[in-house]
């Protein structure tokens, strides 16, 4: 029996109850959380932006220590300290095939299928995003487990299970940031910080953070920002300003608005380069003319998990960590118990905030 955070269904509030785990069965691993960040995907799973099967515990971004492990697992044991990866790739599927491990048809599966039950009465619970760790304990699939490497401290390196694997991505692999590039980040949550410290990484300048919240300008410049926007009616001409006139040579969006979208794409030079990361809803639709498709010549695409392979980007991550190139500790804002997350939540609704992290 552990304590958890569980989502009765969706909109509905969260409750701290206790549920009842399984032992881990063949392929399977137990861990015991250390920390888990609040992602803003967490929320749109519990309001329904994304679909998530309720009752279920959620959070996808965590870290902690191997309790125990099912048979044929061999990569881990009892004691190790692991990163959990809430989109493990099947490595047999079409994208898998492709060298495209965060486009993996499987890498989700686990979502739909109960993992858990609740004490009180035996509901079933499902776990979100496959990971369910808003819990003391969860039970994942062994290829959800990836072993910390040493020297990074694992309440802060829950960060690395989705918003620093995230965000480093972006910047690396989907918009390939080229060092001297000028760079637009738009939010600056924990995606955004984690963007901003990659771009700072790149050798990327200038790098204009902008976010709704003057508040989070010391936090941007932190994490590497140059330059800071409050977003308003003219923020891309803004951006334009401070590079060059021209516009970013690549923009990235980390919010998941439509406008947003459209406003990190009117601030990109000619020929640059837009990336969304952030997740929005179906109804949030960005329109283009033709003509502007043709006179700009800019490139906009989409970025799933910062199109990472987590096997291969977290070694990396680490030494950036322990060689003190990436602040983890400096991207938390709140360290909270179970019991913050609904307050997470409603920061991360009005905008404000960087990360929020459960200690256990």
């Amino acid at each position: 029996m552990v304590r958890a955070a569980v989502l009765p269904a969706v909109n509905a509030p969260l409750v701290v109850t206790d549920i009842d785990l399984p032992d881990p069965g063949p392929g399977q691993v137990r861990v015991r959380l250390a920390a888990a960040g609040v992602c803003h995907s967490d929320l749109s799973l519990s309001n329904g932006t994304l679909r998530q099967p309720a009752p279920a515990v959620l959070g996808h971004e965590g870290a902690g220590t191997v309790v125990a492990v099912g048979e044929g697992v061999d990569h881990v044991a009892a004691g190790d300290p692991v990163v959990l990866n809430w989109a493990p790739a099947c490595g047999t599927c079409h994208f898998c095939g492709l060298g495209e491990p965060w486009l993996c048809s499987d890498a989700n599966t686990a979502a739909s299928a109960p993992y858990a039950t609740l004490t009180a009465d035996g509901s079933p619970l499902y776990p979100g995003l496959g990971t369910a760790v808003f819990a003391e304990e969860t039970v994942v699939a062994a290829r959800a487990v990836l072993p910390l490497p040493a020297g990074v401290p694992l309440t802060d390196a829950a960060l690395l299970g989705c918003a620093v694997l995230t965000g480093y991505g972006a910047v690396h692999h989907a918009a390939a940031v080229r060092e001297g590039e000028s760079v637009a980040v738009y939010g600056v949550g924990g995606v955004g910080l984690a963007v901003l410290q990659a771009a700072r990484i790149a050798g990327a300048g200038p790098i204009v953070a902008v976010d709704v919240a003057p508040g989070k300008e010391e936090l941007a410049r932190a994490a590497g920002a140059t330059d800071f926007v409050v977003a308003g009616d003219d923020t891309a001409k803004r951006v334009r300003a401070l590079t060059g006139g021209h516009g970013a040579d690549v923009a990235i969006e980390c919010v998941g608005r439509a406008d947003t979208i459209r406003t990190a794409w009117s601030g990109t030079r000619r020929g640059g380069r837009t990336t969304v990361v952030g997740i929005g809803g179906q109804d949030q639709k960005v329109t283009f003319s033709a003509l502007e498709l043709f006179y700009f010549g800019r490139t906009l695409s989409g970025c799933v998990y910062g199109n990472c392979d987590p096997a291969q980007d977290l070694p990396v991550l680490a030494a950036h960590v322990r060689e003190g190139r990436f602040d983890l500790s400096g991207m938390v804002t709140d360290r909270i118990g179970l019991d913050g997350i609904p307050a997470a939540f409603e920061a991360m609704t009005a905008g404000r905030g960087g990360r929020a992290l459960v200690v256990f």
